[in-house]
């Protein structure tokens, strides 16, 4: 379920103010803070249409993907055969946090870990 909690987390010296917070597959609460979708329509502007599917894809992905260094991909299909990629960390059982999103043409299903597909 996407909450709208808003509350200040600081880390290191920065504060991030989170934005929203929405559940992985495990459960996890996952935030997306104010200076996380700000580096992502800043480098990806197209991407301010894809707020809601951002943390949709989090919460209800078509596949999650493993990614680079304990980080996860969660992939939502999108029409015209593109994929929105919502790259997410799970720090523990408790917290997590949205590292960046973009969408592609292609992902690679060699790496899914959910759903796990029967052989």
């Amino acid at each position: 379920m996407i909450s709208m909690n808003r509350y200040q987390r600081t880390s290191g010296r920065e504060r991030h103010e989170v934005v929203e917070i929405t559940h992985s597959i495990s459960g996890v609460p996952i935030r997306l803070t104010e200076e996380r979708w700000a580096h992502i329509i800043e480098n990806k502007p197209y991407m301010r249409a894809y707020y809601e599917k951002t943390l949709a894809a989090v919460e209800n992905p078509t596949w999650v993907l493993r990614g680079h260094t304990g980080a996860m991909i969660a992939i939502l299909s999108l029409p015209r055969r593109q994929y929105l990629n919502v790259v997410y960390r799970e720090v523990s059982r408790h917290d997590g946090f949205i590292i960046t999103a973009f969408v592609s043409r292609t992902i690679n299903r060699s790496n899914t870990i959910w759903p796990k597909e029967r052989r």
